[in-house]
């Protein structure tokens, strides 16, 4: 969802400062939500229907509303008359957002970027963020949270792949999930988002993605399939794009055919903010609400929605429906009877900062430690901390998912150009790394340089111990990154140190991987994502070695552009030549509009780690990647066949020191070219010596290919392979099994 800076500024701005309001209690059964809410409904008039069908936007909205307007995503009044209550909506997945300061003075507790989460492969830890999160939400005053992120990763240079959980539909889906439920536990709405196929920013408002069906059933849709299975969420948000030539929030086969019938979704969905292009094509294809109706270029479902049911374009069945599954979410997640806050309230910032630090501290990944530079030495008496804005804090991704941290910002830097100068700032969370370090190691001098000047970085690098280069990649919604480069020449700063001191180590604070052109000479790299408001500490304490490593790449680190796809943004050069010329005809810059054009998603479902396995391609880090202070081993491994794939082994930290670590399964049928999935994975945490049994079952759809002949799932029976692995290229542990033939639902 995006904005204008202009609207926000505009907007009045209310400080208000919530707090966690202690709804951990589950929400009310679902059974017999639908029939209350058609209770409710079979009493409104006309336009009692109309006006919960469409939201306002509160920075640009001329409406005076009953409730106070708070600046955010959006506002829905209620209907006291019948008791449908209020509805405020703030973004998103990482914390209560407040972009541009909209609301002054207002914090909220950032978590690390959703990719740092799915590098936990923990759904637990997605589930405490989400939790956090929103009981804050409901502290503040919403009781709809943006959130629930979960398009797969399938380009490395989306601008929004922070924002997301990575490349793979088991994954992905498991964590979003857990991540919804845990922000429902509070008594109010998370969405899911955006369905689907919004995999890049480049062109986002007009792209078409073009895929198959089996192969969108077997990626993306399984992803999102998975993640309301496992948390419900009592709305779904449609995309801004194009699906095989229909617009997606008016697009019948997925809001229709896939979510509501095949699915069974009961809830509602809710358009993106700028998202709707039509009043009966969408009321029809299955869209149940217009979000932000300032945003788009009508009020599509306020008076010409209204006119469409008296002209029965649009049956009143229909509209009653769309009003049912608004208030069938709402009583479902228990936001319909749980009052919002009066006043906003107070939470618990410290116990809050450690939820974010904790999933930090379980997502950063040890890319590389050649000869056990890490932890840093007790006998480094001189490091020095170079670049990256180390010693104020650290970096953020941009947009609509935006946090201003407890702590404010110490660096902020507004966009002199481009699609999301109007919305976004260069942020980062006040959690200095260079602060961390120095309160870690007492007894070390720990001194900081920029990197501005280098021959005074690379004298400081060979005088010292140890030095420690932070580099940043920052992405942003509405933007993609042209290239995976680390930009303003920070490749040429971490190889001049590197040349100048042997013990080198790279931290990386980037929205997804980069090219590391410099790594054979840098013996330890450290892959940070945007950790969130106490990144700082958690960098720190994984350094230190307070804290054993054991994030897991959920995302493919090409080892150059070409292999993946797509080398680049799809439409990218279109953009950027239309761009140029309304610059240079500023009186007539609204001439030069990106029409829509296609994106052909060749890979199909062989999204990430499958593409380079299909393509026999070495990637520089694979999918699943992750380094310990400690080592396992897998042993006494046995699989089971028939009806389901069950797979059994020992897994014994051999190491001196207790770590976490994540066994991942992947499978394939024997004499398919389908290449192996992840079929099942498990985070555990394990002492110096100990054993644990695990068992783990492989999700059957990972097993089958989807059949729309049937139409549905099919496993085809016979022989299948099975790699008990540590990452996406692992086979040192093989083994093989038999499964029976099935068929599941769609």
């Amino acid at each position: 969802m995006s904005r204008t800076i202009a609207a926000l500024l505009a907007a009045s701005a209310i400080a208000t400062i919530g707090a966690n309001a202690g709804f951990a209690q589950q929400a009310p059964a679902a059974s017999g939500a639908r029939a209350r809410a058609e209770s409710i409904v079979a009493r409104m008039t006309l336009d009692e229907k109309i006006a919960l069908v469409h939201g306002l936007f509160p920075p640009l909205t001329k409406a005076q509303p009953a409730n106070e307007l708070i600046p955010s995503a959006g506002h829905i009044e209620g209907n006291p008359r019948l008791g449908v209550p209020l509805v405020r909506e703030s973004d998103a997945s990482l914390g209560v957002a407040n972009q541009v300061e909209q609301r002054k003075g207002d914090v909220a507790t950032a978590l690390p970027s959703s990719l740092a989460t799915a590098a936990t492969f923990d759904p637990e830890i997605a589930r405490a963020g989400g939790a956090m999160i929103g009981g804050e939400a409901r502290a503040k005053r919403f009781n709809v949270l943006l959130a629930g992120g979960v398009n797969l990763t399938r380009d490395p240079w989306g601008g929004r792949n922070f924002e997301y959980l990575g490349e793979d539909p088991l994954l992905a889906g498991e964590l979003a999930g857990a991540h919804i439920a845990g922000v429902q536990s509070n008594r109010i709405v998370s969405t899911v988002k955006h369905f689907a196929l919004n995999a890049q920013e480049t062109g986002r408002m007009v792209l078409d993605a073009r895929i198959g069906e089996a192969a969108l059933r077997e990626s993306d849709l399984l992803a999102f399939q998975i993640a309301i299975e496992k948390g419900k969420p009592a709305s779904v948000m449609c995309a801004y794009n194009k699906v095989n030539g229909d617009w997606a929030c008016e697009n019948d086969f997925l809001l229709n055919q896939v979510l509501k019938r095949d699915w069974g979704f009961s809830g509602w969905v809710m358009s993106d903010w700028g998202g709707v292009h039509s009043t009966a094509k969408a009321a029809r294809a299955g869209l149940d609400q217009q979000s932000g109706q300032e945003l788009d270029r009508a009020m599509y479902f306020d008076a010409p929605l209204k006119a469409a049911v008296e002209k029965g374009e649009v049956p009143m069945a229909r509209l009653d429906d769309m009003v049912v599954r608004y208030l069938t979410g709402l009583i479902e997640s228990g936001a319909y009877d749980t009052p919002m806050p009066a006043k906003a309230q107070t939470p618990d910032y410290a116990r809050n900062a450690l939820v974010a630090q904790r999933a930090a501290e379980a997502g950063i990944v040890l890319l590389k430690n050649q000869g056990d530079l890490l932890p840093l030495a007790r006998t480094a008496k001189k490091i020095v901390v170079i670049g990256g804005g180390a010693d104020l804090g650290v970096l953020s991704g941009g947009g609509s998912s935006q946090v201003r941290s407890v702590g404010g910002a110490p660096i902020e830097i507004p966009l002199a150009h481009g699609p999301a100068a109007s919305f976004v700032r260069v942020t980062y969370h006040a959690s200095s790394p260079l602060a961390a370090l120095r309160k870690a190691l007492p007894g070390a001098q720990v001194s900081f340089l920029d990197g501005r000047n280098l021959n005074a970085t690379v004298d400081a690098a060979k005088a010292a111990d140890l030095a420690i280069v932070f580099a940043t990649q920052w992405t942003t919604e509405a933007e993609d990154v042209p290239d995976l480069r680390l930009q303003h020449h920070q490749d040429a700063l971490i190889a001049a140190v590197a040349a100048a001191q042997p013990k080198t180590v790279a931290v990386l604070t980037t929205g997804g991987p980069v090219t590391m052109p410099w790594l054979d000479r840098v013996p330890a790299v450290v892959q940070a994502w945007y950790p969130g408001q106490r990144g700082g500490e958690a960098i720190a304490n994984i350094l230190t070695g307070k804290v054993n490593p054991s994030g897991r790449l959920p995302i493919t680190f090409p080892a150059n552009e070409g292999q993946a796809p797509r080398p680049q943004p799809v439409g990218l050069d279109a953009f950027t030549s239309l761009q140029a010329a309304a610059a240079a005809n500023p009186a007539n810059s609204g001439a030069y509009e990106l029409k829509s054009f296609p994106v052909e998603y060749v890979e199909g479902s062989d999204v990430g780690y499958r593409w380079y396995e299909k393509k026999g391609q070495k990637p520089l880090f694979p999918f699943g990647h992750g380094l310990s202070y400690t080592s396992f081993a897998y042993r006494n491994a046995t699989v089971a066949g028939g009806r389901s794939l069950i797979v059994s082994f020992d897994v014994t930290n051999t190491g001196k020191r207790a770590g976490a670590d994540v066994p991942q399964v992947y499978v394939t049928r024997e004499g398919s070219d389908n290449p192996m999935r992840l079929a099942a994975f498990r985070r555990l945490e394990l002492k110096p010596g100990e054993t644990r049994r695990v068992t783990l079952t492989a999700e059957p759809r990972i097993l089958a290919d989807y059949d729309t002949r049937l139409p549905g799932w099919r496993i085809r029976g016979g022989s299948y392979r099975v790699a008990i692995a540590r990452d996406a290229t692992d086979r040192s542990l093989l083994l093989t099994t038999s499964l029976d033939p099935a068929t599941m639902k769609p």
